[in-house]
């Protein structure tokens, strides 16, 4: 078997070049497209891009691409490649598909072709003359076509790599930890310099920045599919499981506060936080944002308030926001970083963004305000 692999990150859309970042220093050469970045790297880059990767929704290992115009295209194709050094006799091997501008436009179609193709691939290699078991370990498949151009892949993750493992409750619309993570990630924050989420909910945000903040990795607290895969050494599991040890910095002292109106969501925060395993390292304090205090100088407040969907009224959103800007403009030493699908958003706020990236939040288009403070020398 090959010692080199080919991975695709995937990436929610905005995020490509965060993730790619992360690739890169992970020690891998990149390339981005819409929605992943891919790379050719050594089989031990599977236990560290899950476990380390902390913006990227999933990890997918890439079999296979190829020009598809026919369903004999696809059978043919797909059936040529090396399945037997991926999964197993025993292996289960479900397949999803997606086909967007395509002549093979039935993804229910290419998914049946393409399972037929691999079980056919199997049987032949391993001497089986019914039908396979599918009893093992889980490889799940995906074709996806585009524009006749097909990939095979299989997941290497399992569960998307959002599901950090911490999260024992959640408010009615929670942030994705990938994107929470981007957030921080697209700031400048250190460490050492205070952090604010004043609508932080269930807590995401804060507990996302706590791990960045001691370099933790966000996958150390799960399970992955690959982890049951015979082909890839347990020895490379045990490296990258002792490199997130030996990476750790525990000692790290963080400055890192979340609040919100809500009272059950702050107790939720807390049991989140605990979870994780930081639970005396994030203040938290149940409060409204015009409420909000600040004594320290050169902090990032980091948040995703409220858009409208979830309180419904425009003139309290506006004047929410107003209330955040009178604050915050008050302390200029600060940056500010708010995701918001308020179209109005800088208008209340009362200050043009420094910069603005357009990001989706699940299926909603918001826009992340970014806000560089100017430093003040504290010594």
């Amino acid at each position: 078997m090959a010692q080199t692999v080919r991975l695709l990150a995937t990436a929610a859309m905005g995020l490509e070049s965060v993730v790619a970042q992360e690739v890169k220093q992970l020690g891998y050469d990149v390339q981005v497209d819409n929605g992943k970045v891919m790379y050719d790297a050594p089989i031990s880059a599977i236990p560290r891009s899950n476990l380390w990767l902390r913006s990227a929704d999933r990890v997918k290992l890439q079999i296979g691409q190829f020009e598809a115009a026919t369903f004999d295209d696809l059978f043919e194709a797909t059936k040529a490649l090396p399945w037997e050094q991926f999964i197993t006799e025993e292996g289960k091997f479900p397949v999803s598909g997606k086909s967007v501008k395509s002549t093979l436009h039935s993804v229910p179609d290419c998914q049946a072709i393409v399972k037929k193709a691999i079980a056919e691939r199997l049987k032949l290699k391993y001497g089986v003359a019914g039908k396979l078991a599918e009893t093992g370990a889980l490889f799940k498949v995906e074709v996806a076509i585009h524009k006749d151009e097909a990939v095979l892949t299989i997941d290497t993750s399992g569960s998307g790599l959002h599901k950090r493992g911490y999260r024992t409750g959640q408010g009615e619309a929670p942030l994705k930890e990938t994107m929470a993570a981007a957030l921080v990630l697209l700031t400048n924050w250190k460490p050492d310099e205070p952090f604010l989420d004043p609508f932080s909910g269930s807590g995401t945000i804060p507990i996302e920045a706590a791990l960045i903040g001691q370099n933790i990795a966000p996958g150390f607290n799960r399970d992955f599919a690959s982890e049951e895969w015979k082909w890839i050494k347990k020895r490379y599991w045990d490296e990258a499981f002792e490199e997130v040890e030996d990476k750790a910095n525990y000692d790290q002292k963080l400055n890192i506060r979340g609040s919100d109106i809500d009272h059950k969501l702050i107790g939720i925060a807390k049991s989140n936080a605990e979870e994780a395993g930081l639970g005396d390292l994030i203040t938290w304090k149940q409060m409204q944002a015009r409420d909000l205090t600040i004594t320290a100088t050169n902090g990032y407040l980091v948040t995703n308030p409220p858009y409208g969907e979830r309180l419904g009224d425009k003139s309290e959103i506006a004047s929410l926001y107003q209330d955040l800007g009178s604050i915050m403009h008050t302390h200029p030493s600060w940056s500010v970083y708010i995701l918001s699908a308020f179209a109005e958003f800088e208008k209340y706020y009362g200050e043009t963004a420094t910069k603005k990236r357009k990001l989706f939040n699940g299926f909603i288009q918001t826009d992340y305000y970014q806000y560089f403070g100017k430093k003040q020398n504290n010594v």
